[in-house]
């Protein structure tokens, strides 16, 4: 036997072992809303309902706002809610800086930003209408530098794309409702994301557990559905980033979870940081705790990463590579 057969035979072994190993972790709460006694932090979830402008429109981002809550509240992750209570205190926009400032910035749990109302973009910077002064993508890149834990933001709102390539950087998922700052109809998007983050029907990959990928291309294809059966133009087009490229990927990029187009000029696809990330985890993910949730994490990256570079390196290097990535995580998989 050739040594690029003993290896490719070895990695099997490895991949098997991957397969069958269960879960041996004690279990600690659950993996992202466990409280602070126990040295883990909980998932944030902050909620920014901006300005309705219209009453109908208002009870519309009320019903996205209950959702959000609703599943933030399965997952047991801290929830913070801004824009629907009555004050003279501060601003909307001061509420928000002083809940991001409140926030950990090092921690293994994720930090959720979503965004529901309008937005508007003046082909030089991108707005968040809040009531009162607006939330600047500029401004909430300044506010977003400190930290250095998992952050997921969804902008749901008009003319969101220019939020995209300012906040774009690694260890980050960025969801915006359009590609363009030009895109400033009301955009739907919100409405079937909201729905699809903790639907099971939109777990695509079926594995108990939908991921903010998942969601991102079940919400995308809704929204494609509601203005072919509407007889319209569509006037938005989701994105999403978390490679920190800054451009974005649409949906019909993906088929399921994976990625079946290139990115112009190369790079890697987006997507796969995305699908390692659920606000609701499955019984079996939450028994993981989180460091090692991170570690793992990582090393799938690194075999993603691995796979796009296979037509650049030889068989045996590749395999060898290969086998090292998978036998650590078996090796997770298999702690004690």
């Amino acid at each position: 036997m050739g040594i690029a057969a003993m290896e490719r035979t070895s990695v099997r072994t490895k991949l098997c072992i991957l397969l069958a190993g269960t879960w041996a972790w004690v279990a600690c709460g659950n993996g992202i809303s466990t409280d602070d006694t126990n040295g883990v932090q909980r998932a944030t979830v902050i909620l920014a309902v901006g300005a309705a402008g219209e009453a109908d429109i208002g009870k519309e981002f009320d019903r996205w706002a209950g959702l959000w809550k609703a599943a933030a509240a399965k997952a047991v992750a801290k929830q913070i809610t801004i824009g629907r209570e009555t004050t003279n205190s501060a601003t909307d926009l001061a509420l928000l800086k002083q809940a991001l400032a409140n926030e950990r910035t090092n921690s293994p749990a994720e930090l959720w930003l979503v965004l529901i109302g309008h937005g508007t973009f003046d082909g030089k910077e991108a707005k968040f209408n809040l009531r009162g002064p607006d939330l600047s993508a500029t401004d909430l890149a300044d506010g977003l530098k400190p930290f250095r834990r998992p952050l997921v933001v969804i902008n749901c709102a008009s003319a969101s794309s220019p939020f995209l390539n300012k906040l774009s950087a690694p260890d980050r998922v960025i969801v915006t409702a359009t590609r363009s700052g030009a895109e400033e109809n009301f955009a739907h998007f919100g409405r079937y994301l909201a729905a699809a983050i903790a639907d099971p029907a939109a777990d695509l990959d079926k594995d108990g557990q939908t991921s903010v990928l998942e969601a991102f291309v079940m919400a995308s294809r809704q929204v494609g559905e509601f203005y072919e059966t509407e007889g319209r133009l569509a006037t938005e087009h989701a994105l999403l980033d978390d490679n920190g490229d800054g451009l974005g990927t649409t949906a019909d990029f993906f088929r399921g979870v994976r990625a079946v187009k290139k990115p112009a000029g190369g790079g890697i696809a987006d997507g796969q940081r995305a699908h390692q990330i659920q606000l609701v985890r499955s019984a079996a993910e939450l028994k993981m705790p989180p460091e090692l949730r991170a570690r793992r994490d990582e090393l799938e990256l690194a075999l993603a990463r691995l796979r796009e570079q296979k037509g650049s390196l030889s068989e045996a290097d590749y395999f060898v590579r290969l086998e090292k990535l998978l036998t650590e995580i078996a090796r997770l998989y298999d702690a004690k």
